[in-house]
């Protein structure tokens, strides 16, 4: 790769776009399996510019809007609990301005760079409310000025607290953390030294992220509700129940997304991601994470291993973090999960969430570390218990489950493979339709890109995302129906749903749900897409089984996996449904070297 172009395709450009559509993939996804994405150095670069201004610029905020702190002093007041609370706070801010995940151009996200506030305080761009036919006042699929403003109250809110939310006094020398529990304890008769944010303030920027994500689940789950939204319930309560309450949120993401791994698709999901990883440039290593490239890229045992070895950590370590209560164990487990975090971190997947795994780190240090000792018996609310109980435990189970209910995220389902995707089909010359019909702050990306590159090297790029969904164990199913729902494929632009919600919505982030034939629906009332000028596949999640919990281990556990899948016309809305066996995605090449894919009606 270079400074500032993409790794060279392995081909001549010309002969290749010759080629039919699924062996215009498989050469993409050969070199992926040695090379990654080929992003340009500048790229990363830019990546690690923005993660140095969201942990600088959290610094800089939060030591200049508390009293008592200062940049000279860090040392003496990281672990205050005000810093940790401001810390969520900014993390949040940061995202659902659009700044964090699913930013930049490893999200195809070129010119701007950002979606999010450049669209949620835009009237007219097109919302998806979560349940329309059920909550009163959230019809329609257009934003509008009462929309813009419960986004922008979110962020005023959210800015207060961060400058001037805070209550009790300032931090002091005179407030060892050696007295942490005595002060928790006392905080509600003389207010803690250190100060706390204030539970009104806290409930008023919960309220309207509640409101906006009941208008519009988008930017709720932007802002990662399930992550920072579970942390500032936590803020409502009395002081001394944070750090237990806060530990117990870490551990059931932790343990969330180590139990969605347990399937038969994040194998193909780690070895994509190592490909990609920037500082490995070892060929031959990555080529040992599949049984026999270039012509088998399935994972191999190597590749396999790895997957498996990074759940064990994910259910062990936070398990000792949990029983250890800090001591030299409990110090080797925070080490432990600091180098998990980083490793994902280094790996850059391309959903880039990169700033959340730098919080975890500093929850890591904050509550295990510093705080690993604190006692149990601090977690005396029955209310806040009750409250977690259902967004931490019981809204996972029911989002694996019946994962067309909930989406991936307060699922935690994180990086499991098991996602609802979609691929969307516009006959050649409709795209463009997008930007002559839609309210929206990006033109389609081949627009984009014709900023930087020529016509030829955009096809490529566009083909090496379709190569990298195409690698996962649903890529495999979205290639076969996608051949199913039209008469000849060559005739349309096959887009991921990623790319056309990126566009449309202003957000992306892995999940099928966002662009959907709700999304479908809002998109046709506004370009009035003919018959056969667009179709949409959309592949749900495999949903968890308790009889294939019950036979897991058997060989041939796979029996019951099955996904859900659906094909629209934009113009005469489904057109036809069914179920694909996970067990025949599994033994696929990307290219589908076993045709026709077989599916179930």
């Amino acid at each position: 790769m270079g400074f500032l172009t993409p790794t060279e395709p392995p081909f001549e450009i010309g002969e290749w776009r010759r080629l039919p559509h699924l062996e215009r993939i498989k050469p993409l996804a050969q070199d992926w399996a040695v090379n990654g994405f080929g992003t340009p150095i500048a790229v990363y670069l830019l990546y690690v510019v923005k993660l140095i201004l969201y942990a600088g610029g959290g610094l800089l905020v939060i030591s200049a809007t508390t009293p008592g702190l200062g940049l000279g002093h860090l040392s003496s007041w990281w672990a205050e609990p005000i810093v940790f609370e401001k810390a969520v706070v900014w993390t949040m801010l940061w995202e659902v301005l659009g700044l964090g995940a699913g930013s930049l151009p490893l999200t195809l996200r070129f010119s701007p760079m950002i979606g999010g506030v450049l669209y949620w305080l835009r009237p007219g761009t097109i919302r998806l409310p979560p349940w329309p036919d059920r909550v009163p006042l959230t019809r329609g699929n257009t934003r509008t000025l009462f929309d813009v403003a419960l986004y922008a109250g979110l962020l005023v809110s959210l800015l207060y607290l961060l400058i001037a939310g805070e209550t009790g006094g300032k931090v002091t020398p005179e407030a060892p953390h050696s007295n942490l529990l005595i002060l928790l304890k006392l905080s509600p008769v003389i207010g803690y030294p250190g100060g706390h944010l204030d539970p009104v303030a806290v409930g008023v920027a919960l309220a309207f992220l509640v409101a906006l994500g009941l208008r519009d689940k988008v930017p709720f789950l932007a802002a990662r509700a399930e992550v920072y939204g579970n942390l500032m319930v936590v803020f409502l309560f009395p002081l001394s129940n944070m750090i237990v309450a806060c530990q117990l949120i870490f551990i059931c993401i932790w343990w969330g997304a180590a139990s969605s791994k347990l399937n038969h698709h994040f194998p193909f999901v780690v070895t994509v991601m190592i490909s990609n990883t920037p500082w490995n440039r070892s060929r031959a290593a990555k080529r040992r994470l599949y049984r026999d490239h270039p012509k088998d890229l399935l994972p191999s045992a190597t590749g396999a291993l790895a997957a498996h070895l990074g759940t064990v950590i994910e259910f062990t370590l936070p398990a000792i973090l949990l029983v250890s209560q800090g001591g030299t164990l409990g110090t080797i487990a925070v080490a432990g999960m600091i180098v998990f975090h980083l490793h994902i971190l280094s790996t850059f997947p391309l959903a880039v969430p990169l700033e959340w795994n730098i919080f975890m780190i500093f929850g890591l240090l904050f509550l295990f570390g510093h705080y690993g000792d604190v006692s149990w018996s601090t977690l005396d609310e029955p209310l806040l218990i009750a409250i977690l109980a259902v967004t931490c435990v019981g809204l996972p189970i029911l989002g694996n489950f019946r994962p067309d209910l909930v989406s991936f995220l307060p699922s935690m389902r994180y990086y499991a493979g098991n996602w609802a995707t979609s691929q969307w089909l516009f006959r050649k010359g409709t795209e463009e339709r997008l930007d002559r019909a839609l309210v929206k702050a990006a033109p389609i990306v081949t627009r984009q890109l014709e900023k930087f590159y020529d016509e030829e090297l955009i096809d490529v790029l566009l083909y090496k995302g379709l190569a990298f969904r195409s690698m996962h164990s649903h890529g495999r199913a979205l290639n076969g129906l996608s051949a199913r729902a039209v008469d000849d494929i060559e005739e349309y632009d096959v887009r991921e749903g990623e790319l056309v919600a990126g566009v449309v919505l202003g957000y992306n982030f892995g999940d099928g749900h966002f662009h959907d034939e709700r999304l479908l629906n809002a998109v046709q009332r506004r370009c009035g897409f003919a018959e056969g000028e667009l179709r949409v596949v959309t592949l749900e999640s495999q949903p968890a089984s308790l009889r294939a919990m019950r036979r897991a281990g058997t060989a041939n556990r796979t029996d019951d996996g099955r996904q859900h899948y659906r094909i629209f016309d934009a113009a005469s809305g489904l057109i036809e449904e069914g179920h694909v066996r996970v067990a025949d995605m599994i033994v696929q090449q990307p290219w589908l070297d076993r045709r026709p894919f077989p599916v179930h009606e």
